[in-house]
């Protein structure tokens, strides 16, 4: 049997406000004309009714394994038509994406990594948690973003997995936004080294000058004496 989410949640900002604070991230960024992959929609589906009510034209492809959430979705788009244009979600279980299925993103969120995956998903060979992140991150384009949620209540457990996305994917830590841990992809690693390599000039230069007024210096001497 699919290993299902068998709640639903609204919204509730001060407990879970990492939906909320996307939405400021994506409007902080100028964000727009953008794909995005959303994991979990919530039955409040802020992210998806941002994106048809902002004018940014953002258009928001996220995934359910709740029932309620995924039915709240259909009475949504059913009463907001509108919605539908730019926000589109799926009933399923995030363990088993299908790269071969999936467009290329400009955003990926990932707040509720490690949350969800139990024994019950090897009974039908579902995807791990890294596996799952590893084919999202490959569907993002160059200089997108992946974003996972500091406030997740399985955080410390994805700490290790997000730290092997680095070093496997090559994400780059970004300044946090919020709550939110950003990162980017084909992003420049640091500005570090060429700053230290235009230090070292500097200080070359400076000895060289210091060498050639020494001497100068001493031979100013001797043809005093």
């Amino acid at each position: 049997m699919l290993n299902l989410y068998k709640d639903t949640w609204a919204l509730d900002v001060p407990v879970c406000p990492c939906d909320v604070h996307f939405n400021d991230f994506v409007t902080d960024k100028k964000i727009k004309n953008a794909s995005i992959f959303h994991f979990g929609t919530g039955s409040h589906h802020v992210i998806g009714i941002q994106a048809a009510e902002d004018g940014r034209k953002n258009a928001v492809f996220a995934i359910t394994a709740s029932v309620g959430e995924y039915d709240s979705y259909v009475k949504l788009i059913t009463e907001e038509p509108r919605v539908g244009n730019f926000y589109k979600a799926y009933f399923g279980d995030i363990y088993q994406l299908d790269k071969r299925l999936l467009p290329e993103f400009d955003v990926v969120t990932l707040f509720h990594l490690c949350e969800f995956r139990t024994p019950e998903n090897d009974a039908y060979g579902a995807l791990t948690d890294l596996e799952m992140a590893k084919i999202l991150i490959d569907k993002i384009k160059p200089g997108g973003y992946v974003l996972f949620y500091k406030g997740s209540m399985a955080f410390e457990k994805a700490l290790p997995v997000i730290a092997k996305l680095e070093k496997q994917r090559g994400i780059v830590r970004q300044p946090d936004f919020k709550t939110l841990q950003v990162y980017r992809v084909g992003a420049p690693k640091s500005a570090k080294k060429p700053v230290k390599k235009a230090k070292a000039k500097v200080k070359a230069k400076i000895k060289a000058k210091k060498k050639i007024a020494a001497k100068k210096a001493s031979g100013k001497t001797s043809k005093r004496k």
